[in-house]
């Protein structure tokens, strides 16, 4: 089974808060820049978090990658536009894009 059919997002117990770890991600956007499906792993990302009031970003080291940091600061601008919240789990959460 391709790993990539897996959700990519944690649901936290008793809460609608969810967990999304950017090392998943990454290895995911690697894979779909070698069969150019990137485009498709992202638009998915943005389904998943419709159903979510808070993320939480695991490990935000994986964004010294300057094209994973951008693709995935498109999907975080339109969740933060539609009302979601969103946390990161290092010190260096996300400074070139505050809430």
């Amino acid at each position: 089974m391709n790993r990539r059919d897996f959700l990519l997002l944690k649901a936290t117990p008793h809460t609608r808060t969810v967990v999304l770890s950017c090392e998943e991600l990454y290895m995911r956007f690697l894979d779909s820049r070698l069969d150019n499906t990137t485009a498709e792993l992202f638009e998915r990302l943005r389904v998943e978090l419709r159903a979510a009031e808070s993320l939480h970003l695991a490990d935000t080291t994986w964004f010294a990658d300057a094209d994973f940091k951008q693709a995935l600061d498109r999907v975080l601008a339109a969740y933060r536009a539609g009302g979601g919240h969103v946390g990161a789990a290092t010190a260096e959460s996300l400074r070139s894009n505050p809430r």
